[in-house]
């Protein structure tokens, strides 16, 4: 069974920057596409970006220049760096894979405020 495990969040002002860390429990890390989403109050969970097993990466508009997503394959674990944060990327954060979802971790709360 696939457990996931997100940390790192917390508040941050405009500007700022954060490093979530995600770790990954069971036996697919090697191979898996792995993901970072977030859901702000009252909306849809979105995409933020992704990383291949071979370390190819992609990201959403809004975060590209700000964000970088990284993996540690030795360690089961899959980082989110994200600089210059804005109030409106106040969200709950999750990992989780892209073309295959595992069970949904409890996500780390991420407020970006004065």
């Amino acid at each position: 069974q696939v457990h996931l495990v997100e940390s790192g969040g917390g508040l941050v002002q405009p500007g700022g920057s954060l490093r979530l860390s995600c770790a990954v429990s069971g036996n697919i890390f090697d191979w898996t596409t792995m993901a970072w989403y977030r859901q702000a109050p009252g909306k849809q969970r979105e995409l933020v970006a992704h990383i291949t097993s071979g370390g190819g990466t992609n990201y959403a508009d809004s975060v590209k220049g700000r964000f970088t997503i990284s993996r540690n394959n030795a360690k089961n674990a899959v980082y989110l760096q994200m600089n210059s944060m804005k109030p409106e990327e106040t969200a709950v954060y999750y990992c989780n894979g892209l073309s295959r979802i595992f069970p949904w971790g409890q996500g780390t709360q991420v407020t970006v405020s004065s």
